[in-house]
């Protein structure tokens, strides 16, 4: 009697990438290790057609999708160009937003729209430990990077933390870095709560956007080292100019 082995049916071939993918993946790698500088011009379409033996449309796809993801830009008559790369800040630190800018090299200023006292609404009195109506410090500001506005930030602290504030100069310093080394509150931990949302008419004119305009918003509360709550924000970030990052680690 003779008994029959069937094969296993031949696994699907794997997709094979594209050629421009390819190609576009070869050139963002170079962009984003830096063996391209920002403003620095990648070699010609002629030259990239050449170097990979395929056709113009071909090249141009692969430019097309790098110009989409921001990561270059098209100079009309002169080629294409390594874009800029979008400042950042790390979310896994506790930093102020002009100690971490200025630690990258670039210039931040403040707008300060208001410094007031007002009574707590139960939302803030909540956050801060307090009963609603108590007297807080309310701050509102718009963050300059590089001479644009990147966001609006609106906080609440205290009443004996924030009338020391009066006394400082909110246009040049963060408050985090006031509150450690003018008013000897060492800070401990921040949550943060972040979600998407659009900017209404006010805040789109403070930032320089259309209304409706899509925007980060993040709710933070800090603080300080012997876990109470001194320092609430709401902070409505652009997101064309400007980048959150975080790095997770698995256990």
């Amino acid at each position: 009697m003779t008994s029959s082995v069937q094969s296993a049916p031949a696994a699907p071939a794997l997709p094979q990438p594209t050629l421009h993918s390819r190609i576009r993946e070869e050139l963002r790698e170079r962009i984003l290790c830096g063996a391209w500088q920002p403003h620095e011009r990648l070699p010609s379409e002629s030259n990239l057609m050449a170097q990979y033996g395929v056709s113009r449309i071909t090249v141009r796809q692969a430019l097309g999708d790098l110009e989409k993801a921001r990561l270059i830009f098209k100079v009309p008559g002169k080629g294409s160009f390594v874009a800029q790369s979008k400042p950042f800040q790390e979310l896994g630190r506790l930093q102020g937003f002009a100690e971490a800018m200025n630690g990258m090299g670039h210039e931040t200023f403040n707008r300060l729209l208001s410094l007031l006292t007002v009574a707590a609404d139960e939302r803030v009195a909540n956050r801060l430990r307090l009963d609603p109506g108590t007297p807080v410090t309310e701050v509102r500001r718009v963050r300059y990077l590089d001479h644009q506005p990147v966001s609006l930030d609106l906080t609440w602290l205290p009443l004996h933390l924030g009338r020391r504030l009066r006394r400082d100069d909110l246009a040049s310093r963060d408050i985090f870095l006031i509150l450690e080394n003018d008013c000897a509150t060492p800070l401990g931990h921040a949550d943060l709560a972040l979600d998407a949302v659009n900017a209404d008419a006010a805040t789109a004119a403070l930032l320089g956007l259309p209304p409706g305009a899509p925007m980060l918003h993040i709710e933070r509360l800090t603080h300080d080292s012997q876990g109470r709550p001194i320092d609430y924000e709401h902070l409505y970030c652009r997101s064309d100019t400007f980048q959150l990052r975080m790095r997770l680690q698995r256990r």
